[in-house]
Formats: structure tokens, sequence, C-alpha cells
């Protein structure tokens, strides 16, 4: 294999290109993320690259996550023209088109099953590119665009709870192998207005938590979000209002969380490489 003889930039904050190590290390930690999936019966699909911000709004994310919300927009016409004659591209007006980009991989996948019937159970899984408007950005801790694996479940209340036992154990259990130390930690992200009797009843049985590596960095989640989604989309599990979780793996803060581990991504590749056999 030719040796890469050039040093990649990062094209600006919170954007990074990764070298080739790393790159082979975001695709060998999805492959056994994908496990899980396996483990759980979950298909592999490809969410939309957009979502309509009509959606997001019945799912309440305009009051709880307004700030990280990355909006698709167009040049108009006067705007093409002056971007032609070379003028600057930020002091250009834009036309806002209804959609954003996402946020996290499971929004696309629930707006899809919106109105159906999903049986007593029923799984997905996708890996999605997901953008986030920070205050600030950190290397691959804090990205403005980063890799989102998610294993997603609805149906039952005690399936959902289920999943995220059955998702706990498998985390804990591949970040041994990976030698990887965790810390399971409860996390205030709900995904309904903060202000509800929701949100209370949030901060008497947390329904996320965060699988966090040693300098802090959250790496990994599991989401256990009741009916709301069921509620506001109209999804159905066996006729009754289908409860679901969904559990999701940072893939850019693994590779960050495997070099602080390993010491180099050289050393983190061939330790993953060793897991997976």
């Amino acid at each position: 294999m030719a040796t890469l003889r050039l040093t990649l930039q990062n094209p600006g904050p919170g954007l990074v290109v990764l070298d080739p190590d790393r790159a082979a290390l975001l695709h060998e930690l999805d492959a056994l993320f994908t496990g899980l999936a396996t483990q759980l019966a979950a298909p592999a699909v490809v969410g939309p690259p957009l979502l309509p911000a009509e959606g997001l709004a019945r799912l309440d994310y305009f009051r709880n996550f307004p700030h990280l919300g990355v909006a698709a927009a167009r040049f108009p016409d006067q705007a093409v023209d002056a971007l032609a004659a070379g003028k600057e591209v930020a002091e250009q007006p834009v036309s806002p088109t209804g959609y954003l980009l996402p946020s996290a991989t499971c929004y696309g996948l629930l707006l899809s099953l919106a109105g159906q019937e999903v049986g007593p159970e029923f799984r997905l899984t996708a890996i999605g590119r997901c953008f986030r408007n920070e205050d600030h950005y950190d290397g691959l801790r804090r990205l403005w665009g980063f890799h989102m694996r998610e294993v997603l479940y609805l149906g039952t209340a005690d399936g959902a709870r289920q999943h995220l036992l059955d998702s706990r154990e498998f985390i804990e259990d591949l970040a041994g192998r990976l030698g990887v130390v965790l810390s399971y930690q409860p996390a205030n992200d709900p995904f309904y207005d903060r202000t509800g009797s929701r949100a209370k009843l949030m901060a008497l049985d947390p329904v996320k938590y965060e699988f966090v590596a040693e300098d802090g960095t959250a790496i990994a989640s599991v989401n256990r979000h009741r009916n709301f989604f069921g509620e506001r989309l109209g999804i159905t599990s066996d006729g009754a209002v289908a409860h679901s979780s969904c559990t999701a793996f940072g893939v850019e803060r693994w590779v960050h969380a495997m070099v602080l581990a390993h010491g180099t991504p050289e050393r983190a590749l061939h330790r993953v490489r060793d897991v997976r056999g």
C-alpha cells in the first residue's frame, strides 16, 4: 500500500480529515458496533441526508435543541450572480428550504415510520453523518459533522427497557475487550419539552445514560423515549402507542477514546483488529 506523504489539514473549526490509520479505525470500529444490530436482529437501512423542519417541530426539536440545528439553505438568484462575480460568500443572502441537516441518526428513521403499525417489536440500524452547531469544537471530541451509528427499537415498554439492558451489556463488554475504560452516567438530554411533566418525570427516572471515557468524553449512549415518539408520530405496536429506545455510538469519539487508551492510532488499530479477529 502506498504511504501518504502529505499532511492532511483540517479545513476549518470542527472539520477534520482522518488520516489512513484513523479512517481505518473508524470503519473497523463501526463494524464492531454492527455486532449489536446483528445480536438484536436489527436490519441495516440508510437514513435521509436532510430532515423536514415540520417533522422535527412535531418532536419538540425546536424547544429542546434549536441551538444545535444546522439549516439547509439556497442562494437566491441575486446571490448566485454576486458569487459568480467573485463577491464574498459570507456576505450573500440565503433562502430557507424548510430542511435541516440531521443532528442524530434516529430522527430520520422515526419520521419514516410515522402512522405505521410495527407489530410486537421492531428494530433498525443505520449510520448517519450528523451535524451540530456547537459553541466550540475540540478535536474528535466535538465536531461540526460526525458519524453516529444507532440501533433503534420500537415496541413495548418492557421491550424498550430490555433493549437498553442488552445494549449496555454489549457496550461494556466491547469496551473491555478494546481496552477502553468507561463510566456509566445519567445525562440530562431529554427528547421533549424540558419544562413539561415529562421533564419532571425524567428527574425521578432518567431516560438517557452515557458511556464516558476517562477524559470525560461521552462516546455512546442509551436512550429510553417512553411512548413520546409513538404518540407524536402515531406509531403503534400491536394496536397500542409504541414505546421506543435507541443506542447511539459516536464513531469519531470512539476513535478518540481508542487513541487515548493506546497511545497511537497504529496501536489502537492493531487492538481493534485483534478484537475483530
